[in-house]
């Protein structure tokens, strides 16, 4: 197939973007490079530089495209609160362009890659897709109104989405990992001390009702992520737009995160314990019980080989 990756230079589009090549499949990559990097995107792969407003028409009017994987997105929480302008254009408004031009184009399915963010504080855990979407910040919500847009598009223009939810993306996949100019997630910054960029790790709150007292969120190794996209691929359903949760089922505390880094780096990785963050969830963790009995796919690669493949990324 010919494929159109949006966001093919950042963290997961370039390791989905590797996954499909190495599939025989032929890919164009669109990214603006705001946070992506050039020698990211796979050889085999050609790149356009651009926004998808200005270069995702041009892109598929070019013709013989089969379907869009959609990764470009604004994705720092605190940043969406201190910009939702910001956040509104480029996630929702950026998106729209796209959905467009593939209305013209008559190009008809698109894998979506979505967040967990989407369903804000869960009522209970694991969460499922049958639970209320309530985002608690604008980058959430933003990915839920492009959720929205898919469904009316799947009914109006016989469009076939899938839309892939999740929270923490961690690990490796060779040449392609983490890069981030503002780094959030916790798996790299506690590699970060064991490189020495850092003095210690900060760890909020050790008094929640878990068994070690620390928070429990779920994490995927990136490299599963990708195989989620490619079986959604194969998927997409005409007039149908289905949303599937990619999660652990359980979990993994943050001390059992510093642990097993401790284990793999073989640094003592020093911990700093402070106060709770407001609104921090003592759990989040979600089932990917629907998409394990409707496409097959469950997590492959536990916390020990995240970090394992984010060290050797990292060295």
């Amino acid at each position: 197939m010919k494929l159109l990756v949006t966001g093919g230079a950042g963290y997961i589009g370039s390791v989905v973007t590797a996954q499909l090549l190495a599939a025989d499949h032929e890919v164009v990559v669109v990214d603006d490079m705001s946070t992506g990097h050039a020698d990211a995107v796979p050889a085999g792969a050609t790149l356009v530089q651009g926004t998808l407003r200005s270069s995702a028409r041009p892109v598929l009017d070019g013709g013989g495209f089969d379907a869009v994987l959609h990764f470009a997105a604004k994705s720092l929480v605190g940043e969406s609160v201190q910009q939702p302008g910001l956040y509104w254009d480029k996630n929702l408004g950026e998106t729209l362009a796209l959905l467009d031009a593939m209305r013209i184009s008559g190009v008809s399915r698109i894998v979506f890659s979505s967040t967990a963010a989407t369903y804000g504080e869960p009522e209970s855990t694991p969460i499922m897709e049958t639970d209320p979407t309530r985002p608690t910040n604008p980058y959430g919500a933003s990915k839920l109104a492009i959720d929205t847009c898919l469904t009316s598009f799947a009914a109006l223009h016989g469009l076939g989405a899938v839309s892939l939810r999740y929270f923490n993306v961690a690990g490796a996949c060779g040449p392609y990992g983490e890069r981030h100019a503002v780094e959030t997630h916790l798996i790299p910054n506690v590699l970060a001390v064991a490189r020495g960029a850092r003095e210690s790790v900060s760890l909020f709150g050790d008094d929640y009702p878990t068994p070690d007292g620390t928070c429990i969120r779920d994490y995927i190794h990136v490299a599963d992520l990708a195989a989620a996209h490619l079986l959604a691929l194969g998927s997409c359903r005409p007039g149908t737009h289905e949303i599937y949760n990619l999660g652990s089922g359980d979990g993994s505390s943050v001390a059992e995160v510093v642990g097993v880094c401790r284990a793999v780096t073989g640094h003592p990785i020093p911990v700093v314990t402070s106060p709770r963050r407001t609104g921090d969830p003592a759990v989040l963790v979600a089932s990917s019980a629907k998409i394990q009995a409707a496409l097959g796919w469950k997590p492959s690669r536990d916390l020990h080989a995240m970090v394992a493949d984010a060290w050797a990324f990292l060295q």
